[in-house]
């Protein structure tokens, strides 16, 4: 039994092609043993084991690890993050969220057009880096007062715009409008963002009022049972939007995978009985989606050499569960995500056994924090916290 559970989630750390990989043309893809072929120095999680799931080159096998160790199965019918997500808090995800990777229908922009009275700059209607994408259309879009909208290769449409062309009041009524009606089929989209900017061409800045509208989970979590039995839930980076801020108590915003550690630890050092969900977003966005090995390497270092100061502010009650919620393979042709096993390094101080657990599924997770808080469990997933001697 422990007071705490801190989930850390590196978004879109795979460790290898799942079962059903051929079903999304992913057949090879393996996040963390193409990273490790260009060279991987992650002795931290050696430490926990993390060379013992798969064989990683130049990530040694640890067998007396610290802790325990395995890969888990996605079962839900997606790859982005909102389904992973989903499926580690207890759900399985059937309808999938759709992506657009040629940019939205005709139809659908149609109808936002005739709400907003706008126009789109239509070249952007497509998968964009969101610097990048102001940069190129930024200058037309405050000469004309026409929307940037693009998505990215998750199930997202996000609205770019000039505060000092369109207000934001104005941006969140069209972004509020584009949340109602593509709720449903036939575009099924997890998130609508509104993304405004200020700056001149060439210096054009995001600003931090940025707002998503997401959808709440398609059924109740351990997120809901833990918060209603009077425990603590922690949010720590983009985790509170994922969930729409259900089953949530509290919510830290990150700006980037160091800050959200640093946050992370500011966490463990309040008291509290619960659960901190973390996401660490910098893997997927900045150098998964961009194809750049390198720097995700470095992202995976620089984490690991953080480890030791999350060891020292747990408590000896403490457990750490670190795992990811899909691939995203930066050698793999594409820019999108991969369909893989995803690691799962379980760790306390009060751990006396250490080995291998059971390869199981995401959403066994959810079955083990239910176990340990003794509170309803969800449809899906299987505890393995007796596992945890």
């Amino acid at each position: 039994m422990f007071k705490r559970i801190h989930l850390v989630v590196l978004d879109s750390v795979g460790i290898g092609e799942a079962p059903d990989a051929e079903k999304f043309g992913d057949v090879g893809s393996h996040t963390l043993g193409h990273i490790a072929e260009h060279g991987l120095h992650v002795p931290n999680m050696e430490e926990l084991g993390l060379g013992t799931i798969e064989p990683l080159k130049g990530v040694k096998a640890i067998e007396d690890h610290k802790g325990y160790a395995t890969k888990l199965e996605e079962v839900s019918v997606g790859k982005d993050t909102m389904t992973g997500h989903w499926e580690i808090a207890g759900l399985n995800i059937q309808t999938p969220f759709r992506v657009f990777p040629e940019g939205f229908p005709q139809d659908l922009l149609d109808k936002i057009t005739e709400f907003s009275g706008r126009g789109i700059i239509m070249g952007a209607n497509k998968p964009y880096s969101g610097t990048q994408v102001i940069e190129d259309f930024g200058e037309e879009q405050m000469k004309t007062g026409d929307l940037i909208i693009y998505t990215s290769a998750d199930p997202v449409l996000q609205i770019a715009a000039h505060e000092d062309v369109i207000p934001l009041e104005e941006l969140y009524k069209i972004c509020e409008y584009t949340r109602e009606i593509t709720k449903d089929d036939p575009y099924m989209i997890g998130r609508i963002i509104a993304r405004p900017y200020l700056g001149e061409p060439g210096n054009f800045k995001r600003t931090a009022n940025r707002h998503d509208y997401a959808l709440d989970p398609f059924g109740r979590t351990v997120l809901n049972e833990l918060k209603d039995a009077g425990k603590d839930v922690i949010a720590v980076g983009k985790i509170n939007d994922i969930f729409n801020g259900q089953g949530m108590t509290e919510a830290i915003r990150t700006a980037s995978n160091m800050d959200g550690v640093d946050k992370l630890l500011d966490v463990m050092k309040q008291d509290f009985e619960g659960v901190s969900f973390t996401n660490l977003v910098d893997f997927d966005a900045l150098f998964g989606h961009r194809r750049d090995t390198p720097g995700y390497a470095k992202a995976l270092e620089d984490f690991d050499a953080r480890l030791p100061e999350i060891y020292a502010n747990m408590q000896e009650d403490d457990l750490l569960l670190i795992t990811a919620d899909h691939g995203n393979d930066p050698t793999f042709p594409g820019t999108d995500h991969t369909r893989e096993y995803v690691p799962l390094l379980a760790y306390s101080k009060k751990m006396k056994g250490h080995g291998q657990l059971p390869q199981g599924y995401y959403a066994d997770i959810s079955a083990t924090i239910a176990d340990n808080f003794d509170v309803k469990p969800t449809e899906n997933g299987k505890s393995f916290l007796e596992l945890l001697k």
